[in-house]
């Protein structure tokens, strides 16, 4: 529900990964006139903004101005009074290090209402994902957190690194990458061990996470080159990690850059499976699904229903545009009461779920031809098929040969998705995939017919693996030349 009057939410998106974004966020997001994004902002967290929202990236990049903080400002008061709900969206937490604070000064001197909806700091979740707990009954009871950036803003005297090297037992560091050779010498000066641990987590909770270690002594040489962001844990809780399991960098897809290329509406349940096993996914949708306005043969296949033997589901797609026509008429699924219901496979069975409706057959091999010999007998069987206009002709031709009177019942139609396409082609171009997720023969011959020489080059010499749903779409790849790593069971 919208509010009545402008308002400006200070919200913590957490450190990377999307799944650490709270629920209030993603609430607050859902109502967000305009969103003002960090650059450190996973672009999965945006999804939550209406498509009406203006959305805009007003992030800092190290030793590059960025957006003044001061417009920032004045964006946020403009919006506001412009009776918009505007939603400041951080990295991390809003509260440390992240201006906050300023922010809020600015705003309330303005008079303008805001909130604050805290998110997970980097400084508590990165050393988590990297195996190190900052706290330990034998290692450590306390924790700092500091900014690595004070010397370059607070002329080197904001921070007493000497009194903290002895006060706490661990020190996290963020935004220090610049600046670590100048804090490991300080903290050496004031007395700790040249042996103290030093673990550096580049993009810490991001599929693209790296580790580096090394100790107070050698950190200026070993943690040179690193560029942000980096989240730096010093203290004896860093040597936990050559104990403890590194869980999230022993993920099987950790770093591995794939493109979903399901249309937009299939594409998040695959994303978030492949996102859970540490991948990098990009969606790609090359893939659109449109109804037909009026399909033929639809409305005497309804008032026969009750003659039908079986109903033939081959799609998920096919289950929701025919259940969308049922709901336009007035009907719901009691109108399936007749006949038997088989369903292709899992995927097309959980979208007859969700409308109430147990399919009765579900083949153990999820392809037509398997849906074929699980049927057995079917003569003189009246079969109804809602499909695709282009679907295969192997289900109808089957039934027909062993005596069944089959309907074909085409409810929509699949074309290629230009703006998806343009997209893997870009990705493939500039060598940032190492996979392609084809959901369907549709799926192989809208790319395959999209790619330059170049980029079917990368697909059939296995630069860019090939991952196939199943065996149909496999053979769609072999006829393009490909050969599919991998195919789903």
């Amino acid at each position: 529900m919208k509010l009545p009057t402008g308002k400006v939410f200070l919200v913590g998106a957490g450190p990377g990964d999307p799944g650490l974004i709270t629920l209030q966020a993603v609430e607050t997001l859902r109502q967000a006139d305009v969103v003002l994004y960090d650059s450190l902002v996973h672009p999965a967290v945006l999804r939550f903004v209406p498509p009406s929202a203006i959305a805009r990236d007003v992030g800092k990049h190290a030793r590059t101005p960025g957006t003044a903080q001061g417009a920032i400002e004045t964006l946020m008061i403009r919006h506001a009074r412009a009776g918009r709900v505007v939603v400041r969206l951080k990295g991390g937490d809003p509260f440390l290090f992240g201006r906050g604070g300023e922010e809020c000064e600015a705003l309330a001197s303005a008079r303008v209402p805001f909130e604050v909806i805290p998110g997970v700091t980097s400084a508590l979740a990165v050393p988590a994902y990297a195996g190190i707990p900052l706290t330990h009954r034998d290692w450590s009871s306390s924790v700092a957190i500091v900014t690595g950036h004070e010397r370059e803003h607070g002329g080197g005297d904001e921070i007493s690194w000497e009194l903290l090297a002895h006060a706490v037992q661990t020190l996290v560091v963020l935004m220090g990458a610049g600046n670590l050779a100048w804090i490991a010498g300080r903290l050496l000066k004031a007395g700790l061990a040249p042996s103290t641990p030093v673990v550096a987590i580049r993009w810490g909770t991001w599929p693209q996470q790296e580790t580096a270690t090394a100790t107070l002594e050698t950190a200026a040489d070993r943690l040179k080159d690193l560029q942000p962001p980096v989240v730096v844990v010093i203290g004896n809780v860093a040597r936990l990690r050559e104990r403890l399991p590194h869980w999230f960098e022993r993920r099987p897809l950790l770093g591995v850059r794939i493109a979903v290329t399901r249309a937009h509406e299939r594409a998040n349940f695959l994303a978030r499976l492949l996102e859970a096993q540490g991948a990098h996914v990009r969606k790609c949708a090359v893939i659109r699904y449109t109804p037909i306005a009026r399909p033929g043969g639809l409305t005497s296949a309804l008032r026969t229903m009750s003659s039908f033997s079986w109903v033939i589901f081959t799609s998920a797609t096919g289950v929701e545009m025919f259940f969308e026509r049922l709901r336009e008429r007035g009907l719901d699924a009691r109108a399936l009461a007749g006949p038997r219901l088989a369903a292709v496979g899992p995927g097309t069975a959980d979208a007859l779920h969700r409308f109430g409706v147990d399919p009765d057959l579900v083949p153990r091999v999820n392809v037509a031809e398997g849906l074929l010999s699980a049927l057995g007998h079917v003569r003189g069987a009246r079969v109804l098929v809602p499909r695709a206009a282009a679907a295969r002709d192997v289900l109808p031709h089957g039934l027909s040969t062993r005596g069944a009177s089959v309907t074909v019942l085409k409810l929509y139609r699949t074309w290629p998705c230009r703006a998806g396409l343009i997209q893997l082609r870009w990705s493939l171009a500039r060598n940032e995939l190492d996979a392609v997720a084809f959901s369907s023969s549709s799926t192989v011959e809208f790319t395959m017919r999209s790619l330059n020489v170049a980029g079917r080059r990368k697909l059939r010499q296995r630069r860019v693996i090939a991952a196939s749903i199943g065996p149909v779409t496999s053979r769609t790849l072999r006829r393009w030349g490909v050969r599919p790593a991998v195919e789903a069971k």
